[in-house]
């Protein structure tokens, strides 16, 4: 897809960088996608990315970037791997991610912050907005799989959406098969921290028990330490990541530092930029 197709999607290079992304970022932000034409991945990134910048109707723009024909620019930018993506809003990097995320997981982060505008959306197209769940996820990355058996990337995505959907064997049966450049990709290792972030959890109390011994003593910090676990993985990491800043603050030194070390090991499993770096702030604050 191109400008022709969609007046939200353009070419970028060194010479309309500054125009077209920079200036243009003050007024709607621009989502910058590093790709070439040899990169795997980039072939299953791209139209999901300029699918959803015609859907989102001009609240971004997407702007494409050819890193071969256009080197100096991804050298200014560290560009070490594509598919990279970077927002940029009121002429800065708001916020960026590596590797071809699935559907779901770009709306998640397209939603943090940017909001469809609305259009002359077909009823059929509406009723396509919805992200799929993880289980649809695995049946069509089975398929897809089936019928390119040569796309490993496509197994971490697979990885990925069997974790979300609750299979931890089956996704680190899928994560083991993967081939060593994309057992570094940072969802890889993000996803391998989570794993094992829940297998430590297999046998601990489960929630409300803990947040009944955490009311009763607040100084119990191994409750607080497991509670912090539980929601990280849970639908609130952020109160996770207070408990151990809790523990952090009063009991530096409880069970051999484990308060610092569960920190460090979080910001691993999260893909909020915004979120890890503020706690990253807090927890240095605390230490120095």
């Amino acid at each position: 897809m191109n400008a022709a197709v969609s007046p939200h999607i353009f070419d970028v290079d060194q010479d309309n960088f500054e125009t077209e992304v920079l200036q243009a970022s003050l007024k709607t932000p621009v989502l910058v996608d590093f790709w070439a034409t040899w990169c795997g991945p980039c072939k299953s990134l791209g139209p999901l990315l300029e699918k959803l910048a015609t859907e989102y109707n001009g609240a971004f723009r997407l702007g494409k970037v050819d890193v071969d024909k256009n080197q100096e620019l991804a050298g200014v930018f560290g560009i070490r791997s594509i598919p990279t993506v970077i927002m940029v809003k009121d002429g800065q990097i708001l916020d960026g991610f590596a590797g071809a995320l699935p559907e779901g997981q770009l709306r998640e982060f397209l939603s943090r912050h940017v909001q469809p505008l609305e259009g002359d959306f077909e009823e059929e197209e509406l009723e396509d907005l919805p992200a799929e769940s993880p289980e649809q996820a695995i049946n069509r990355l089975q398929q897809e799989l089936a019928s390119n058996p040569d796309r490993p990337e496509l197994k971490l995505d697979l990885a990925i959406a069997l974790a979300q959907a609750g299979h931890a064997a089956a996704a680190e049966a899928e994560l083991n098969g993967l081939p060593a450049n994309l057992a570094t990709d940072s969802r890889a290792v993000r996803l391998r921290s989570q794993l094992d972030l829940a297998r430590s959890l297999e046998s601990t109390p489960p929630m409300e028990v803990l947040q009944q011994r955490v009311h009763t003593n607040p100084q119990d910090w191994e409750a607080h330490d497991l509670l912090g676990a539980r929601l990280l993985l849970g639908d609130d990491p952020a109160a996770g990541l207070e408990h151990w800043l809790l523990i952090l603050e009063k009991a530096r030194d409880w069970s051999d530092g484990q308060a610092k070390k569960r920190l460090l090991a979080a910001f691993n499993t999260l893909d909020d930029t915004e979120l890890v770096g503020r706690y990253r702030r807090r927890m240095a604050s605390l230490l120095f």
